[in-house]
């Protein structure tokens, strides 16, 4: 019995260290690290992905500016809450985003979702949240609908058409 019991025991102490030892490793990579966050937008089968860091206020998508990537009409939608946020806001901060998948509208509806919940997380203002809620929903929560595949049977045409019934 006794000779079960330390081997119990230096099991244990075998764990601690290498907890130990993961808690120090973490902690170094993280002070090398700027602080970044990450964030995720949604719409149709676009993907987003946002890395928000300290900077002078630009907006890069897939390493473009973000002027250069969108239409001018798509801009001022996207844009959106930077504008009902204030454009000092944005000042602080620089965002990255990497976009795929989907169409260029469901695109920058990904994009602008990220923008708003990137000043969400960043200045973690309330008011900010119930403002961009107010305005639109889809600011902060995505919206999940998809478009329903296409059946077997006349599939150009689409999932639920059927062939036209004649009276005679």
């Amino acid at each position: 019995m006794s000779r079960k019991k330390k081997d119990v025991s230096k099991k244990k102490d075998k764990k601690n260290v290498k907890r130990a030892r993961s808690t120090s490793k973490k902690t170094k990579q993280t002070s090398k690290k700027q602080e970044t966050l990450v964030i995720i937008g949604y719409r149709k089968k676009a993907i987003a992905r946002g890395y928000i860091r300290k900077g002078n206020g630009s907006i890069r998508v897939n390493g473009k500016p973000l002027e250069s990537y969108f239409p001018k009409l798509l801009l001022y939608r996207i844009l959106e809450p930077v504008y009902l946020a204030g454009e000092d806001k944005m000042k602080n901060i620089s965002i990255e985003i990497d976009v795929h998948g989907g169409g260029i509208t469901g695109q920058s509806d990904a994009v602008r979702q990220i923008i708003a919940k990137a000043l969400v997380e960043y200045y973690k203002d309330d008011a900010l949240k119930e403002m961009f809620i107010d305005y639109d929903r889809s600011l902060l929560v995505p919206d999940v609908r998809q478009t329903e595949p296409h059946k077997p049977s006349r599939s150009k045409q689409g999932p639920r058409r059927k062939k036209q019934l004649s009276k005679r």
